[in-house]
């Protein structure tokens, strides 16, 4: 009853209290308001105006997808198994992708590091960060992560335009192969990764997809590796009618074509074998997740279906 009857008895003291924390609501709304004003046109200004003008790219196909974008005069260093296209030759060397070198990275002073998503370059990529170094990682283990990959670090070269146009180029080629081979057979194909001991690309690869593409079927099966070990059994009982081998090391693809049929001569009743349908491939063309994919993609559909194509296809393809 004495709390009412102060109500009543004291209007202005309740209106002054009310305005007073009206007033604090105001000002609270306004300072909450400018802290998100500054931050988002910081954050926005950073976007727009942050550059890289040093770039190290811890990969060959990192180093293909940086030049095609335009980045060459912005590209310091790259890894030293990074040789396409040929003006990498006047870049610096930070180590090969297997074990790149955070001194040498450091020393190149770089405000852009760009490595991809394993261990020993994680393990750099950690250090470059507690150093304050920029670092941009990506997992590019798949056609569609490629095309990702050329989006991000077209983000972070400020280069968005480019990126988009390059996966535009890229989509525009593989529908247009797609087109090509429309209302073809699908040869049965092998592809083989290394011979001593006998391995093969599986279906849960990004080859199996290189092949679909190209208009073939991989002979191999559902396997609980990406890249199993096979025996004679398995060839057998999948015979193909195409064997196709990525070329590896430095010698000449020719030597290892001769190499090759040599290898295969040993099981004589292979559709493939007998109609000498044994090809070894440049595995800088469709190893690399870059930009020169639907190349090598084309390559093997080149050689999986000779009569789309006027050339005559050859070990060099």
């Amino acid at each position: 009853m004495k709390k009412t009857e102060d109500r009543i008895q004291n209007p202005g003291s309740r209106i002054k209290k009310s305005s007073l924390r009206f007033s604090i609501y105001i000002i609270w709304v306004l300072v909450s308001g400018l802290i998100l004003l500054i931050y988002s046109c910081k954050t926005k200004s950073t976007i727009q105006t942050v550059m890289p003008m040093r770039i190290i790219t811890l990969s060959p196909n990192l180093t293909e997808i940086a030049f095609a974008l335009g980045l060459e005069d912005r590209i310091t260093a790259v890894s030293s198994d990074s040789d396409w296209p040929a003006q990498t030759k006047d870049k610096a060397r930070v180590g090969s992708f297997w074990q790149p070198s955070t001194e040498l990275i450091i020393a190149q002073k770089p405000d852009l590091v760009i490595t991809e998503n394993f261990e020993q370059q994680s393990v750099v990529a950690e250090n470059l960060k507690r150093l304050g170094i920029p670092v941009l990682t990506i997992k590019i283990e798949t056609i569609e992560q490629m095309r990702q990959a050329i989006l991000q670090i077209g983000d972070a070269a400020n280069c968005r335009m480019q990126a988009e146009n390059l996966v535009a180029d890229f989509d525009n080629k593989i529908k247009m192969l797609r087109t090509k081979l429309e209302n073809t057979a699908h040869p049965k194909v092998l592809w083989v990764v290394q011979t001593e001991p006998l391995r093969v690309a599986g279906r849960r690869t990004f080859i199996n997809d290189i092949l679909e593409i190209a208009g073939g079927i991989n002979v191999i099966g559902q396997t609980l590796m990406q890249y199993p070990q096979i025996g004679d059994e398995v060839l057998l009982t999948n015979p193909a009618d195409v064997i196709i081998q990525s070329a590896m090391g430095e010698t000449e693809i020719a030597q290892q074509q001769k190499e090759a049929e040599k290898f295969w001569a040993r099981q004589p009743s292979l559709p493939a074998v007998k109609a000498g349908k044994i090809y070894v491939v440049d595995s800088d063309l469709v190893l690399r997740l870059g930009p020169r994919l639907p190349e090598g993609i084309e390559t093997i559909a080149s050689i999986l279906h000779p009569e789309k194509y006027e050339r005559t296809n050859n070990t060099d393809n």
